[in-house]
């Protein structure tokens, strides 16, 4: 009988030690997973440094291992991306620079020409400065716009966002085409609430703007119109830039807002296909989207829209 005990005694303690042994081991186990997990986490938030410690043997630490490994490919990949970015970055910029110079020369020269051919009534010389001077208005827009994507790609734009009255920028894209609209002969309309405040970067926005009312006139001839439109819907807030010009061809409508697109059917020689994906870019900083509807011959709807946040 007292054998008996003693043996179920210890068995007893067999089975307590083992169940300690247990728990110590898992939960040991369940502390290694906790730092990994944390490891993890910290490497997502971007402590790019963060490793999970694996010097031990065991099929779970080799696991650790790779994704160690994982974690050291990851950095490299984003590190080579973002010299790549700051190469084109710096590339761009150091060309675009380098333009300006020549480009002011050029602008300077031509603007003795067209006096000198003005006063001597020298009609053809006239006409070819003009025409010269055209040319370089669109190559000083293609270096400008450049250098802003590529500032974009590098994520080196800082939006400096406050509440601005949207009327107002409106004002500002207004004063800037009217003079051509009136030179072109064609309707430049702006309709909207004078009440209606958007927090964005003012500048930025009236780029945007501009640009969608730049490629309207681009595209549109002798009496047509332009309209802007601006006003909010539920939480929405969205700006439309609509022409009854040429059109777009269906086929085109999802590329327009590529770099340098230009479609088939295009026949003027205005655009440098950099406006509307600029347009876009800045559109996106603003967490908002861009979309464009088109019936070719008739009109080109361009529709901007921004979630307005809910005050609480």
């Amino acid at each position: 009988m007292e054998a008996a005990l003693g043996i179920a005694v210890c068995a007893l303690g067999m089975g307590l030690a083992i169940l300690f042994c247990c728990y110590r081991y898992f939960r040991e186990q369940d502390l290694v997973m906790e730092d990994a997990a944390a490891q993890i986490r910290a490497f997502i938030s971007g402590k790019w440094d963060a490793r999970i410690d694996c010097d031990e043997e065991g099929e779970m630490y080799r696991l650790f291992h790779e994704v160690n490994s994982l974690a050291t490919i990851l950095n490299a990949k984003a590190r080579k991306e973002g010299e790549s970015r700051q190469f084109l970055q710096n590339t761009i910029s150091d060309i675009s620079h380098q333009l300006k110079t020549p480009l002011a020369a050029l602008n300077i020269y031509n603007g003795i020409m067209q006096t000198e051919a003005g006063a001597g009534e020298l009609s053809t010389i006239r006409e070819f400065t003009d025409l010269s001077e055209q040319e370089l208005d669109r190559i000083e827009t293609l270096v400008q716009n450049l250098l802003k994507i590529a500032k974009f790609d590098a994520g080196s734009i800082v939006m400096e966002k406050q509440e601005e009255n949207v009327a107002k920028m409106m004002a500002d894209v207004e004063r800037q085409f009217s003079f051509r609209a009136k030179q072109e002969e064609k309707e430049l309309l702006f309709s909207g609430s004078e009440a209606l405040f958007f927090f964005c970067d003012r500048g930025w926005l009236t780029e945007a703007v501009g640009n969608l009312v730049k490629n309207a006139l681009d595209h549109t001839k002798r009496g047509d119109r332009v309209l802007v439109e601006w006003g909010q819907s539920a939480q929405v807030l969205y700006i439309t830039v609509q022409d009854t010009g040429s059109g777009i061809h269906p086929e085109d409508l999802h590329h327009i807002f590529k770099r340098f697109y230009r479609s088939r059917y295009a026949k003027d020689t205005q655009g440098i296909g950099l406006g509307l994906s600029l347009a876009k870019s800045i559109a996106m900083a603003h967490d908002g989207t861009i979309t464009a509807d088109s019936r070719p011959g008739e009109k080109t709807t361009f529709a901007m829209n921004f979630l307005i946040p809910t005050k609480l």
